[in-house]
């Protein structure tokens, strides 16, 4: 039997990741590094991107991946420091937290923008390249609120739940041709995105209980599930959501 370890070795993979420069998309990118990849961050945030290429020996790409009038520009910058990617994980998301009554258009589009039309055309113009190689791997960012309601979060959990049918819509697509593609469901993390609801005690600690482990989720614990994802040990794994909640959504 081969190394079990080499399943998920990523030497000589290319990995780009969004939203790179802070949260979740930071910690996946160097989580990613540190199992060999070769690793493009691309963020708004200059000056916290090049502290990230200096903690992973990567590449940063400034850049909006929203504005889809700069999507090939911003594709032939991702492609320039390694090539093309093997690996696209989707960290780059936005939530207004709007009451029902009180969302924007303006507010609706940009979620919509950034959360799912941006996964999706970012991951369609880098397709072509891990088709040829005839291996690739998409990891998205789905959320509780892709199967669940909260307060004031009417657009995020829409764009969310639509997250889980592009994945698995992904998956009919390009699957065939070596792709998987998958979403990771995050629970309750403390971030830049999340700083309003672990600044409430009191709804840390309902959070908390309301899981199965008894805790809110930890950087560390995203570790593994995307590693999982990004490697070759879940070569048979595709259109999937996998939360790591610490059993939120099990109760």
């Amino acid at each position: 039997m081969a190394d079990p370890s080499a399943m998920f070795d990523l030497t000589g993979r290319v990995a780009c990741v969004t939203g790179a420069s802070s949260g979740l998309g930071r910690r996946g990118a160097v989580t990613l590094a540190a199992a060999g990849a070769q690793v493009v961050g691309v963020a708004r945030r200059r000056a916290l991107l090049d502290t990230l290429c200096e903690q992973t020996g990567g590449a940063g790409v400034v850049g909006d991946v929203a504005d889809r009038e700069s999507m090939a520009d911003l594709v032939g910058r991702i492609n320039a420091p390694f090539g093309a990617p093997d690996i696209i994980v989707h960290c780059a998301g936005i939530n207004t937290r709007q009451a029902a009554d009180d969302v924007t258009t303006d507010a609706w589009d940009q979620t919509f923008a950034l959360n799912l039309s941006a996964p999706f055309f970012l991951s369609q113009a880098l397709v072509p390249a891990m088709r040829a190689k005839g291996w690739g791997r998409i990891v998205n960012f789905a959320s509780l609120q892709t199967a669940r309601a909260f307060p004031e979060g009417i657009a995020y959990g829409a764009s969310k739940g639509a997250i889980a049918q592009l994945t698995r819509a992904m998956a009919e697509a390009w699957s065939k041709d070596g792709i998987t593609a998958n979403a990771i469901g995050p629970g309750f993390f403390s971030t830049e995105l999340t700083a309003s609801v672990f600044d409430d005690s009191a709804r840390v600690a309902q959070n908390a209980a309301q899981t199965c482990i008894g805790r809110n989720g930890r950087a560390e614990d995203l570790d593994g599930p995307l590693l999982f994802l990004c490697s070759q040990a879940s070569a048979y794994v595709t259109g999937q959501v996998l939360m790591v909640d610490g059993g939120f959504s099990a109760k």
